[in-house]
């Protein structure tokens, strides 16, 4: 079996979106502003519903935003379409987002301490791509509400020893980093 070039390059350019995919929802979960920085071009715009403006000025306020509102994140993505143009593409990909956080009291409006919530995001990231000087960024997204929920949160039942495991962190301190600072 051969692989033409056209093939080929289909095959890499696809795996290089994947790949910004992947290291904007490692950048959000782990509070890494530069990580987040690095998946926007210069001049791309970001629609995040309630936060649009410069996808380089989106990663401050993320990262302040969910360091002041989330006590933890994770965000997952699912189905990914990709539909290429040259040296543009299409994308969208579907995407859970969880995020953790302490509970609001509504008579006070202000964090009680006493309780925690998990809010569930379901929606969709549709992009522009665009590849310059062989780089594959984000020029334009949109982030697509499709519903949510919080459901009610029980202490886990796992029956595991859960301090036993390296615990996540929210920085480059991250087992995910290693000594070296990156995966």
């Amino acid at each position: 079996m051969t692989i033409d070039d056209d093939r080929l390059r289909t095959l890499v350019d696809r795996a290089d979106i994947h790949d910004v995919l992947m290291r904007y929802c490692r950048g959000v979960d782990r509070c890494d502003v530069e990580l987040i920085r690095s998946v926007y071009h210069l001049d791309s715009v970001d629609d995040h519903g309630y936060w649009s403006g410069p996808g380089q000025e989106f990663p401050e306020f993320i990262v302040g935003r969910l360091t002041s509102a989330a006590l933890r994140t994770t965000h997952a993505v699912a189905n990914e379409l990709i539909e290429l143009d040259g040296d543009t593409a299409r994308v969208e990909t579907y995407v859970f987002a969880y995020l953790w956080r302490v509970a609001q009291t509504e008579a006070e409006g202000s964090a009680d301490g006493s309780a925690e919530a998990l809010d569930v995001f379901a929606g969709r990231y549709v992009d522009q791509f665009a590849r310059r000087d062989g780089v594959w960024r984000i020029a334009s997204r949109t982030v697509v509400h499709d519903w949510s929920c919080t459901p009610q949160v029980l202490p886990p039942a796992l029956g595991l020893p859960l301090d036993a495991f390296v615990q996540g962190r929210r920085d480059r301190s991250d087992h995910s980093y290693g000594t070296s600072g990156t995966l």
